[in-house]
């Protein structure tokens, strides 16, 4: 439907490529348990295939938070409304960082499986994913967000970019993004 040259309406939306801030910390942790139970699966039962799905979700993630994430919609939408639990809530842009970070291990370890038949190396990244996925999950620490900080600190990431994140090792959740 074509507008007439004099109507003047104004349509928004949330854009497709947005990630949110603040994040529900909750809803976080809970992804990073998906994610930790995928990854096991596929390093325990040498099910590759789920590479897959769960570098797709992290790109989904990075690109779009949670709406083009199918586990980041199950998250969002249906596990954490049904918690009895306030949220916490977090600055986004360490947790954006933190599962680009995420989509750089399971997109080597895709890429060595698929590409490369290296299914040994890719299980040495899918494991260092698992770590990092038990500590966020189990208690809620954040290796990205961490990595996150000393770049800001260092000034590798301007301030601008994260003003809640001025002091992230703090443990003042209002304030940072772990």
């Amino acid at each position: 439907m074509a507008l007439a040259a004099h109507d003047t309406r104004v349509v928004t939306a949330d854009p497709l490529f947005s990630f949110p801030n603040p994040v529900n910390e909750i809803s976080a942790r809970l992804v990073a348990a998906g994610v930790l139970l995928m990854a096991i699966t596929a390093l325990a039962f040498d099910q590759r295939w789920l590479l897959i799905p769960l570098t797709y979700g992290f790109w989904a993630r990075v690109l779009t938070g949670p709406k083009l994430s199918p586990l980041g919609q199950i998250v969002t939408r249906v596990i954490t409304p049904r918690l009895d639990i306030e949220p916490r809530l977090v600055a986004g842009p360490p947790k954006r960082f933190a599962q680009g970070i995420g989509a750089l291990f399971t997109t080597t370890a895709l890429t060595l499986t698929f590409v490369f038949d290296a299914w040994g190396a890719a299980k040495i990244a899918l494991t260092l994913l698992i770590a990092a996925a038990f500590l966020e999950a189990a208690v809620g620490l954040c290796l990205g967000c961490k990595v996150f900080a000393v770049l800001m600190r260092v000034g590798a990431v301007p301030p601008e970019v994260c003003e809640r994140c001025n002091n992230i090792w703090s443990t003042d959740t209002t304030r940072v993004g772990t």
